[in-house]
């Protein structure tokens, strides 16, 4: 189909050109979670992986909550880029064929804004090749002195790496030395102390 031949095209392109851009070309029309989304082009339809962040997983069972802060990260992905106009730079493809993306909205790295806000955390395994990680570095940081979205750990322990972790879950909701971002948002009694209160780049 035209569809296939585009997509196999598409891969051949970024196997020879591994950094890639789209301007303005792919509209989302769906957001799976807080780092992976769809889009639709040229009569094709593509699923992104933001590359160089990592966000909480959702549940493939709609009977099961995911992993703690899930929900908000998707929501807070979903009000900057769904139904949007997006510019994506590719820097390849993963093992699941998703193209590892950043995309831009408006000329807004969404992918540094989902570390800003808190709702993501830089990727910890191999970084994606020419990807300069410097920016994404510099937002955790920001975001993890700034208390925002998910809960971290003021000291050391072996909870530190590994916020999402049920049992680091746990200890968030018990022990007082876990603290929340600040009173720009609102709690909710959500799952895992989910946290309502988005963004978007709309004026």
């Amino acid at each position: 189909t035209k569809g296939c031949r585009i997509i196999l095209i598409l891969l051949a392109i970024f196997w020879v050109f591994p950094v890639f851009s789209w301007a303005g070309e792919f509209k989302v029309v769906r957001v799976y979670d807080g780092d992976t989304i769809k889009a639709i082009g040229h009569d094709i339809e593509i699923t992104v992986r933001l590359v160089g962040i990592d966000a909480p997983e959702t549940s493939k069972n709609k009977h099961e909550p995911g992993q703690a802060f899930s929900q908000s990260a998707t929501k807070y992905l979903a009000n900057l880029v769904l139904n949007n106009n997006v510019d994506i730079k590719g820097f390849g493809t993963d093992r699941y064929h998703r193209i590892l993306g950043v995309v831009f909205v408006d000329g807004h790295n969404v992918n540094i804004e989902m570390i800003k806000a808190g709702l993501a955390e830089v990727y910890r395994g191999k970084p994606a090749k020419s990807l300069d990680l410097d920016p994404y570095w510099n937002a955790e940081t920001e975001a993890k002195k700034a208390k925002r979205g998910i809960p971290v750990r003021k000291s050391g322990g072996r909870c530190a790496d590994k916020i999402w972790d049920i049992h680091c879950q746990l200890m968030a909701k018990n022990d007082s030395s876990w603290f929340l971002e600040d009173n720009s948002w609102q709690k909710t009694t959500g799952h895992g102390g989910e946290l309502s209160g988005v963004k978007s780049f709309k004026s």
